[in-house]
């Protein structure tokens, strides 16, 4: 019977393997030796790595603090402004040296695996969902432009910060979150 501790390994090893190496650069055998098990080990626990790439996602979920959209005691902006700027310093804090891991994953293999292409589409979709239920607040309450349709606004930004964070691994600078802090919290939801 498989060890539910060494699953857990594995999904830590791989979360870590994927967000800094990339799906392809992280084999199954790095995987193994960064979870400290043995390779044969791997299957006992998931049919492939892709299966595994799949959990490293919803991983990937839990630790850029999705939840945090979701708190109804701090104002809507201010809570999806601290949301990005979480964001940013933990790319900052990494050396600008890992992305985030749905638009990596989206660029990387999403035209070669429809299980994962599914996945990155489904993480993108309750993303994009918790920023539209948080501009949604922020327009009930009057903190949102009149004419912003939230489930739009909510897929612009998004997509800007994705773009951001490429922009930004690439110059190895904070410029472009600047950028984005001015032009989405200054003038698109000011």
């Amino acid at each position: 019977m498989a060890r539910v501790g060494m699953r857990k390994e594995i999904v830590e090893a791989a979360f870590e393997q994927f967000h800094a190496r990339g799906y392809n650069a992280a084999g199954v055998k790095d995987i193994t030796d960064a979870a400290g098990v043995p390779k044969g080990s791997f299957y006992n626990h998931f049919p492939s790595k892709e299966a595994l790439a799949v959990v490293a996602l919803d991983r990937y979920g839990e630790t850029v603090r999705m939840r945090d959209l979701t708190d109804r005691s701090v104002e809507p902006l201010a809570r999806l402004r601290a949301h990005f700027e979480f964001l940013r310093d933990e790319t900052v804090r990494h050396g600008f040296a890992r992305g985030c891991m749905l638009g990596n994953f989206g660029a990387e293999i999403t035209d070669h695996s429809e299980t994962l292409r599914t996945a990155v589409r489904e993480g993108f979709a309750r993303w994009s969902a918790l920023i539209t239920g948080v501009l949604d607040e922020a327009r009930s309450a009057g903190g949102l432009r009149p004419g912003l349709d939230p489930e739009a606004t909510a897929v612009f930004v998004l997509s800007a910060w994705e773009g951001t964070l490429v922009r930004a691994r690439a110059d190895r600078s904070g410029e472009a979150f600047d950028a984005f802090f001015s032009l989405v919290f200054g003038t698109l939801l000011a």
